[in-house]
C-alpha cells in the first residue's frame, strides 16, 4: 500500500511540472516555470566586451544573466539560498548548451548575492516578466 501512495505522489509531482516546458523548434526543451530552483555561477572578466547572445556587450557592471530555459530580455529575481540575498537582474545571455548550470550571473549580480567568493552557489530563480519591476524608490 505504501509503495502504491508513494507511486502516485511521484506520479502528480511530475504532472505538476508538465504545463512547464515547452518544446522549441530546434528541439531543446524551454523551462517556463515561475520558480525554479539550481545552481548559478557568475562570468569570468574575459568576457568583459564580448557580444551576448541578445546582441548587446557584457558588462561586469550590469545586473545581467545568462539562462537557457527563459526568452531573452526577462526580468528575474535570483537568491542564493544560503544567505538569503537577492537581485533582480535581465535574462540577456545563454550558457553553453553541455552547461548544467541554472543561470550565470554578471560580477555585479554575484557581488550583490554575496557569491564571489564561493564559485558556485545554490539559488532560487523567480520569473517577474518583460518589464522591469519598480524599484520602491520609483517616482510615477
Amino acid at each position: 500500500m505504501k509503495q502504491l501512495l508513494l507511486l502516485m505522489l511521484i506520479f502528480s509531482y511530475r504532472l505538476s511540472f508538465a504545463g512547464d516546458v515547452d518544446t522549441l523548434k530546434n528541439g531543446r526543451v524551454r523551462n517556463q516555470a515561475k520558480i525554479q530552483y539550481g545552481t548559478a555561477s557568475y562570468y569570468s572578466n574575459k568576457f568583459k566586451g564580448k557580444r551576448t547572445a541578445s546582441g548587446q556587450l557584457y558588462d561586469p557592471e550590469k545586473l545581467t544573466a545568462a539562462h537557457n530555459g527563459l526568452p531573452l530580455n526577462t526580468w528575474i529575481r535570483v537568491t542564493n539560498q544560503r544567505n538569503k540575498k537577492s537581485v533582480v537582474v535581465k535574462v540577456n545571455d545563454r550558457l553553453h548548451k553541455r552547461n548544467r548550470r541554472l543561470v550565470d550571473l554578471s560580477y555585479a549580480a554575484a557581488k550583490e548575492l554575496g557569491a564571489t567568493g564561493r564559485g558556485l552557489i545554490k539559488v532560487k530563480v523567480e520569473v517577474i516578466g518583460k518589464r522591469k519591476p519598480r524599484e520602491p524608490d520609483d517616482k510615477e
